[in-house]
């Protein structure tokens, strides 16, 4: 990472260099807001996968939280580009962040700078390779997701994800590879930075938008499944249901499709990737590659 680039408000900046004061209010109270995204490589070059949709979220989480980006999204979406051309990567993730600066303190954040800069590195599958072909193990944690007014939940906020923190570490710790967080009324949410979908009788649920993040692979498998002809659904369930699925997996920009194995030490299905999952995957991988044509507005290419 040392030999790489970042953009800093408007300007391609040293790794090392891409430095913030002390005093930045988001450092001190986690009030900013951020995307990950990925570029992949396929036989058409570099591109982009869900770019605008990304970005488009990123400034919907700002408006939520009433910060003002100082640039357009369309400006963002060239800085992103140009970002990833400038550290002469083929394959990338993505980190726009959106931060307050260190010219006001307190909880009062209103005039304070508001800041954007983006970041380009090489990250592998983030639940491991051998986890996207054979399925990981995973804790109903001891957090619950944060109520629906607890915090703004549309938004993809920095502070809210110290309670993923805590609910990660606390399944590493346990020996397992991920968390799943429950509601406050006891459903299954999401895990710590991803959304979930179960299979049971050949239906694939995930639980509504009221209770989890908008996320980007969320909405990219729903739209999958309803062309492969799945039956899908948009509903609550309990950790039971989950226990009792034949499939569950997770998906997420860092997480991909990741099947899951086992929750709480109870096997689900068969204890391995299912059929279900292996078909949303192949779709998934073949439209992020270029190979797909349904999903060829999807990529923006370097």
């Amino acid at each position: 990472m040392k030999n790489l680039s970042i953009w800093m408000d408007g300007k391609i900046v040293p790794w090392k260099n891409a430095n913030v004061h002390v005093m930045t209010h988001t450092l001190h109270y986690g009030f900013g807001v951020f995307e990950g995204i990925r570029c992949y490589s396929t036989r058409q070059g570099s591109a982009v996968f869900r770019l605008r949709e990304h970005t488009s979220r990123l400034f919907k989480s700002a408006h939520i939280l009433g910060m003002d980006i100082p640039y357009a999204e369309e400006e963002i979406n060239e800085a992103i580009l140009e970002t990833i051309r400038r550290n002469k990567l083929k394959e990338c993730y993505i980190r726009p962040l959106v931060y307050l600066g260190s010219d006001k303190l307190g909880l009062n954040h209103i005039g304070a700078s508001c800041h954007v800069a983006i970041a380009v590195w090489t990250w592998g599958a983030y639940l491991g390779e051998d986890g996207l072909k054979n399925g990981i193990r995973v804790k109903i944690s001891s957090f619950s997701r944060h109520h629906i007014n607890v915090t703004m939940t549309k938004a993809k906020a920095c502070g809210a994800y110290i309670n993923s923190i805590l609910a990660k570490s606390e399944a590493i710790k346990n020996g397992y590879d991920e968390a799943i967080l429950l509601d406050v009324n006891g459903n299954v949410a999401e895990g710590s930075g991803e959304n979930i979908f179960i299979v049971r009788n050949g239906v694939l649920k995930t639980p509504p938008l009221t209770a989890v993040l908008e996320g980007i692979t969320r909405d990219t498998v729903l739209q999958i499944a309803k062309k492969e002809g799945m039956s899908v659904k948009e509903e609550h369930f309990a950790r039971d249901e989950l226990y009792i699925a034949d499939e569950a997996f997770f998906t997420g920009t860092a997480a991909e499709i990741t099947p899951i194995r086992e929750v709480d030490n109870r096997k689900i299905g068969n204890g391995k990737r299912g059929p279900v999952a292996k078909k949303i995957q192949d779709a998934f991988f073949g439209a992020v590659q270029g190979k797909n044509e349904l999903f060829k507005s999807w990529l923006t290419y370097l």
